[in-house]
Formats: structure tokens, C-alpha cells, sequence
């Protein structure tokens, strides 16, 4: 079995367990949380960014589903995390590149509704553009962003 797929049947065990009573008539060991409830909090992993946990979170052992903003005009140069990462696009269009060296060229355009994966420990970079941009990422912690040598 894939790695992701193995997070994914991870998620669907902790959202079975999981209670957040949000509506009446909600069966236990469900997570429901409308966008309006949402807890931003400054991301301290990359300055400027802003995340909401729903699921878990990050910095912990498990599992773990975030929501992630960018503001427009912004980049992250090449980087790393130590977990296989599973991206949805929720809003905005993201750009998403992969090496060792920021390259405008290489960025992929990914609108909303787009999702894709990153095994762990691969160098990338993003960035967003005209718009901000929200994505959703999932993934089973700790999670760590490793900045590169800009020098490279």
C-alpha cells in the first residue's frame, strides 16, 4: 500500500474517533466545522502564512488536515518536509515547483479543486500570484519545514 494511502486510512480512523459537536444530530465520532469556525493562527513554520487546524495537528504525532493561506505575491523558496503530504486546492490558483532552486519556469498553475502529493524530503517551492490563495494539507506528524541553502 502506498504511503498516502496509508495516511488516508489513518485519517479515517481518527475521524471516526473524533467528536466535534457542531450540529444537532451530529453522530458521534464525526468532525464537522463550517468555515466560520475556523481558528486562524500565524504559522510558525513559515512566516507570513496563516493555518487552521481541523484535524490533529501538525506539530504532533498522527495525523494531521490543515488549511493553509497565502496572501497574493507571495513565495516560498525550496524546501522540505519529512512527512508524505497529500495538497487540495481550495481557493486561488497555487503554483508549485519542485528542486533545489526557486525557478519561475518550472512552477506547475494548479486552480482550485486541484490536489496532488509530495513524498517526503522532496525539495519544492510555491508561490502564489494575483490572488491568495487557500490550500488544504494533510499528513501524519510531526511535520517540519526544512529551508534550503539560497546559495545552491
Amino acid at each position: 500500500m502506498r504511503p498516502y494511502l496509508s495516511a488516508a486510512a489513518a485519517f479515517g480512523s481518527v475521524l471516526a474517533v473524533a467528536y466535534t459537536g457542531l450540529a444537532q444530530n451530529t453522530p458521534a465520532g464525526s468532525v464537522v466545522i463550517t468555515p466560520d469556525k475556523l481558528t486562524w493562527k500565524h504559522n510558525a513554520r513559515v512566516p507570513g502564512v496563516d493555518a487552521a487546524d481541523l484535524l490533529g495537528q501538525a506539530d504532533k504525532q498522527g495525523p494531521y488536515v490543515q488549511r493553509v493561506k497565502f496572501s497574493a505575491n507571495f513565495k516560498v523558496m525550496p524546501h522540505t518536509h519529512p512527512e508524505e503530504r497529500a495538497y487540495t486546492i481550495i481557493s486561488g490558483t497555487w503554483y508549485v515547483g519542485w528542486g533545489e532552486t526557486f525557478d519561475e519556469g518550472k512552477l506547475l498553475a494548479l486552480p482550485p479543486g486541484s490536489f496532488y502529493t509530495e513524498p517526503a524530503n522532496v525539495a519544492h517551492f510555491v508561490a502564489t500570484k494575483a490572488d491568495p490563495v487557500v490550500v488544504q494539507i494533510s499528513g501524519t506528524g510531526p511535520t517540519a519545514t526544512k529551508m534550503l541553502d539560497a546559495k545552491k
